[in-house]
């Protein structure tokens, strides 16, 4: 008998798992992946960026509307969730203090703890998470870049966390490589070759010109489950605006220019051929 084959990602808000390798977590989940989203935080702290749910009364019961959202999006997904429990640090001005209670202030000792247990309770092959960048700078964001990877680590060390579970060495660790300037040029240009006006002109305009093309080793077709993504998306009512330009472009030109979503190889401890097309490659 095959061994059950286990995905975990892991997240710093809720809305996060719908924007990023959505549409991979999806069609692994529809081929009988074990698929489990971990969030580090509950988002208590974001902004509404949808107008039309921009209330008080959202404002007020924030955690709890964000912890609904995050379920109606696992649902869409086919997929479980686990929040680690920890506080959002919110992206505070230049110069400004982080809350007291924020994630981003915990030792990252502490703040893996949960984490690593978790590994050794639901016992993945393959964990993904975002880059030492963060994928952008908020502070939860680079935190659990840290997180992840100590408890890659941490998991798999029987003397690490005594009391947290028998030690569970995942196989892979993969990085999120998520919007990346070849990604919008080769949207841009595809649309305009369609003959339709391009809403990524204007990210294109606006990305850095240093900005360093991401390593890929890994890329996942997947263009069937983008749909899935988008509605797993909209799921976060209060965090995606439906007028967002992201949802301007055609999902069917979208499928034949990029149709994968793409990772890079981070660590593993299997025999690996690069590149691959999946992320389970060498252990199937």
């Amino acid at each position: 008998m095959s061994t059950p084959l286990r995905l975990m990602a892991v997240h710093a808000h809720p809305d996060d798992e719908s924007s990023k390798g959505a549409a991979t977590l999806a069609r692994y989940a529809a081929e009988g992946v074990d698929v489990l989203v971990v969030t580090c935080t509950g988002g208590e702290r974001g902004d509404i960026l949808n107008p039309a749910v921009d209330r008080p009364e959202v404002r007020a019961d924030l955690a709890r509307v964000r912890a609904s959202e995050m379920a109606a999006a696992a649902a869409v997904l086919g997929v479980r969730q686990r929040f680690l429990g920890f506080v959002d640090s919110g992206l505070p001005a230049d110069g400004a203090e982080l809350p007291a209670d924020a994630f981003a202030r915990l030792p990252l000792a502490v703040a893996a703890a949960p984490l690593v247990a978790l590994v050794r309770e639901f016992r993945p092959q393959v964990i993904v998470s975002y880059d030492p960048s963060g994928g952008y700078p908020h502070p939860d964001h680079l935190l659990t870049h840290r997180v992840t990877r100590h408890a890659f680590d941490a998991a798999a060390d029987p003397v690490a966390y005594p009391g947290n579970g028998p030690a569970w060495a995942a196989a892979k660790l993969y990085y999120l490589v998520s919007f990346s300037r070849s990604w919008f040029r080769a949207l841009h240009d595809a649309t305009r070759a369609a003959g339709l006006p391009s809403a990524m002109a204007e990210v294109l305009r606006e990305l850095p010109e240093d900005l360093p093309e991401p390593r890929v080793t890994t890329r996942v077709e997947c263009a069937r489950y983008f749909a899935t993504r988008d509605r797993a998306l909209r799921a976060h009512t209060t965090q995606v605006d439906p007028a967002h330009p992201f949802f301007a472009h055609s999902r069917e030109i979208e499928r034949m220019a990029w149709p994968t979503e793409d990772y890079e190889l981070a660590q593993a401890r299997v025999p690996v051929s690069l590149p691959e097309d999946d992320l389970f490659a060498g252990l199937r």
